[in-house]
C-alpha cells in the first residue's frame, strides 16, 4: 500500500476530536542524515526512550524544537531553492527564521547523536548558548549549507502536541565529528542505527516517517535531484493533504 495511503487512514482512524483549547503548532527541524558509501543507501534513525510521553519507543529522526537563538548563527548558506522554498506556504516565515530551522536541525543531530554537521575551522565558534557548545569544543562550524530542504509536514489539531516540522537532508560525509556515548538508557535517544530502507521499515515507525521514508526511496531513485517538489503535508476538514511546494 502506498504510504501515504496508508497515513491517510491512519489518521482517519486515530482523529483525535479537539477537546481543548487549539494548539498552534510549534516550528520544528528534523535532519534526514543519509550514508551512500555502500551498497544500499543507509539513514540514521533513533530510538525514543520508552518512558517518553510523545513516540516512546519509536525510530525516528533526529530533531526537534526552534529555538530563536538559532537564527542570530552565522553558519553558511542554504541552497537558493531550498530558501525560496522555506519562505512560501502559510504562515509565513522570514529568512532569518528559514535558517534558524536549518540550524536546529543541525543542533538537535548534535543532541540527540552526537554527530556534528559542518566543518572543522581554525576560527574559534563562538556557541551562542549551551547547547551549541559541542561545536565550540570541538572547533567545528555549523554548515547550513549541507543541508537540503526536503519535505514539511504540521501534524493535526486536537493532538496533545503539534509541531510543523520542516524536513532536511544532508550527506555523511558533511559530520565533521562525531561525539561518542551520546545515546544511552538515560537519554533521548537510547540507541542510533544506520539502517537501510528496507531495514527501516521492520521496526516500529511513527506514520509521518513512513512516509517521508518513501519519499526519501523516491528521491534517492531518481538520483536525489534537488529540484525535485518539496512535499508539504497537513490536515484540513478532517482529511490528510499532500501539496507540493515548487
Amino acid at each position: 500500500m502506498n504510504e501515504f495511503n496508508e497515513l491517510t487512514k491512519y489518521l482517519a482512524r486515530k482523529e483525535v476530536k479537539p477537546k481543548t483549547p487549539y494548539r498552534r503548532p510549534r516550528d520544528a527541524a528534523t535532519l534526514i542524515l543519509l550514508d551512500r558509501e555502500g551498497s544500499a543507501p543507509r539513514i540514521l534513525f533513533g530510538k525514543r526512550h520508552e518512558g517518553h510521553a510523545f513516540m516512546p519507543g519509536m525510530f525516528v529522526f533526529p530533531g526537534g524544537s526552534y529555538d530563536a537563538i538559532d537564527g542570530r548563527i552565522a553558519a553558511g548558506t542554504l541552497d537558493a531553492l531550498s530558501a525560496r522554498r522555506l519562505l512560501q506556504g502559510s504562515p509565513k516565515i522570514n529568512a532569518t527564521r528559514a535558517r534558524g530551522l536549518a540550524l536546529a536541525a543541525i543542533r538537535e543531530t548534535c543532541e540527540e547523536t552526537g554527530l556534528l554537521i559542518g566543518r572543522r575551522d581554525a576560527k574559534s565558534f563562538d556557541a551562542p548558548s549551551p547547547a551549541w557548545e559541542p561545536f565550540q569544543k570541538a572547533g567545528v562550524q555549523p554548515d547550513i549549507g549541507a543541508l537540503v530542504f526536503i519535505a514539511r509536514a504540521i501534524t493535526p489539531p486536537g493532538r496533545p502536541r503539534r509541531f510543523d516540522t520542516r524536513f532536511f537532508a544532508a550527506d555523511r560525509k558533511n559530520v565533521a565529528v562525531e561525539l561518542p556515548d551520546v545515546a544511552g538508557p538515560q537519554s533521548e535517544f537510547v540507541e542510533i542505527k544506520w539502517l537501510t530502507i528496507p531495514e527501516a521499515r521492520k521496526e516500529k515507525l511513527p506514520a509521518i516517517t513512513k512516509v517521508i521514508l518513501e519519499e526519501i526511496e523516491n528521491r534517492l531513485k531518481a538520483g536525489f535531484p534537488p529540484d525535485l517538489p518539496t512535499p508539504f503535508f497537513y490536515s484540513k476538514n478532517g482529511k490528510f493533504h499532500r501539496d507540493e511546494i515548487n
